[in-house]
């Protein structure tokens, strides 16, 4: 009888080993990304009470319509919306696309090209496993900054005389999560496709850009408005979550569309060769 190799060993002690390796690999960049969370949000919030002024709504009222609109310069005079302009809308949105997208090609397709992907799946652990597993890593990390979003918010609400009630900051939390995650996920999904970082990172980017450029332009014209139907950037902010609370159809189509390219990945990446 052959003699079990450690990697075997442990992944049969562990019920699920990739999810644990991904979480422990990631642990220092998690904490980075975590720290940068915390420092836009310490940096920009607690700055709402000194831009109540007249001189403030002056130099908004002379920008373009459209300009205001997509910033949601219209909605800062409440601490809920300048929560929304200043972190969810531009700068909260780009860190935690940046991070799922990044996160999503190394899972798949930057461990295959480093070939630690073949020899994982040499020990134990089957194709679709890895896959299942490693989108449950990224959900697992989203929901991580997504908890520092809260608890941040929650403690600098008072302080920057924001106004935000918890279940609406749990909302938003929940939208923005979806929404990051969903360029992740189709980060993770084409990297399980075609095994190659580059067309992994241009995916989640796209979802990313393409989301937010057509929520923008639907601003221009009024007969543009459907393309807010096909943007996931709408889906996760356009019923203003923050203001208005939980909204149940944005929630299902990003994590729904998630759930569902993470079993694209787990089908793409059982039938097809691995390796460069």
């Amino acid at each position: 009888m052959s003699a079990s190799t450690p990697q075997a060993v442990a992944a049969r002690r562990s019920g699920v080993p990739i999810l644990r390796r991904h979480l422990a690999d990631g642990a220092r960049a998690l904490l980075g990304w975590g720290l940068a969370v915390v420092a836009v949000l310490a940096l920009y919030l607690p700055v709402y009470p000194s831009l109540q002024t007249p001189e403030l709504a002056g130099i908004v009222e002379t920008l373009p319509e459209e300009l205001v609109t997509v910033m949601g310069y219209d909605q800062i005079a409440s601490g809920a919306g300048y929560a929304q302009a200043a972190f969810f809308g531009l700068l909260g949105f780009a860190l935690g696309a940046i991070a799922a997208t990044a996160w999503g090609a190394r899972f798949i397709a930057g461990m295959e090209e480093s070939g630690r992907l073949e020899l994982t799946l040499a020990h134990a652990v089957g194709r679709s496993q890895y896959a299942a597993e490693s989108a449950a890593a990224l959900v697992a990390r989203v929901c991580v900054l997504g908890l520092v979003t809260v608890v941040m918010l929650a403690a600098l609400s008072p302080v920057a005389e924001l106004g935000l009630a918890i279940g609406n900051v749990l909302a938003v939390t929940a939208a923005w999560a979806g929404l990051v995650l969903l360029s992740g996920m189709a980060a993770l999904a084409v990297g399980a496709f075609t095994g190659r970082s580059v067309w992994a990172l241009g995916a989640g980017a796209g979802v990313a850009l393409l989301g937010y450029a057509l929520n923008a332009v639907a601003t221009m014209a009024a007969d543009l408005d459907w393309m807010r139907r096909l943007s996931p950037y709408h889906w996760a902010f356009g019923n203003s979550p923050l203001s208005n609370g939980w909204d149940w159809g944005g929630l299902a189509l990003l994590w729904g569309l998630s759930a569902l390219l993470a079993a694209v990945a787990c089908v793409a990446l059982s039938r097809r060769d691995i390796g460069r």
